[in-house]
């Protein structure tokens, strides 16, 4: 093989990593949402605590599960981030609506402008879609009522929300893991939220056969 060769195919290579990740785009390009559920207790653990979140703070907000960590633009391969538009952006009370399903104030704030610019929506229009789509995922009453920790295969948590939820498939909905815990559950959806297959980049699940899982709080 030539050095030419080797030059074009590690140049192809960057070029296709850094699409997946690149940013700035025009809103609206793109093919499908994941809707992200990030388990409250382990991002608290991980994150929130050292913050000193109120998401995480149980005395005062009471003890949160699953709550919507976002619902983003993706694409069969790769995802748009930042895009670019005329907008007008939300509002603070817009926002802090949305505290209920997202742990805290802040969070549809970030993921507004991560995320939700790159829909083409008006900011209320995303917000509401990213609501309706949360409403549209039955969170399995084992979960909501998990107050201690425990041990268990990732595999379980995809099982337990195939079964709450019928219209699911396997091949739509992801587990993903962060330092040996569960992290979310990502749901992959239409535009307008019909379930469907996620994309070979989304579809990777979490292998852990013992990942923890801490009692809601």
């Amino acid at each position: 093989m030539t050095k030419l060769r080797v030059f074009l195919i590690i140049l192809a290579l960057l070029s296709t990593s850094l699409s997946a990740q690149a940013e700035g785009e025009k809103a609206g390009q793109f093919d499908y949402y994941v809707l992200a559920l990030s388990w409250s207790p382990t991002w608290c653990a991980l994150t929130g605590d050292a913050r000193n979140s109120p998401q995480c703070d149980t005395d005062r907000n009471g003890p949160h599960d699953f709550v919507l960590h976002g619902l983003w633009p993706q694409n069969e391969t790769g995802w748009p981030s930042y895009c670019n538009m005329s907008a007008r952006d939300p509002s603070k009370r817009q926002t802090a609506a949305m505290a209920d399903i997202m742990g805290t104030t802040g969070a549809a704030w970030y993921q507004w402008k991560k995320h939700g610019r790159c829909s083409g929506l008006a900011a209320q229009a995303y917000l509401d879609l990213a609501r309706r789509a949360y409403d549209s995922v039955k969170i399995p009453d084992v979960f909501e009522q998990l107050h201690k920790d425990v041990t268990l295969p990732a595999s379980v948590v995809e099982e337990a929300f195939l079964e709450a939820n019928p219209r699911l498939s396997a091949d739509g909905v992801t587990i993903t893991c962060q330092s040996h815990r569960i992290q979310e559950v990502r749901i992959c959806l239409t535009k307008d939220l019909t379930p469907r297959t996620c994309g070979a980049d989304v579809i990777r699940d979490c292998p852990l056969t013992d990942a923890r899982m801490d009692g809601i709080r």
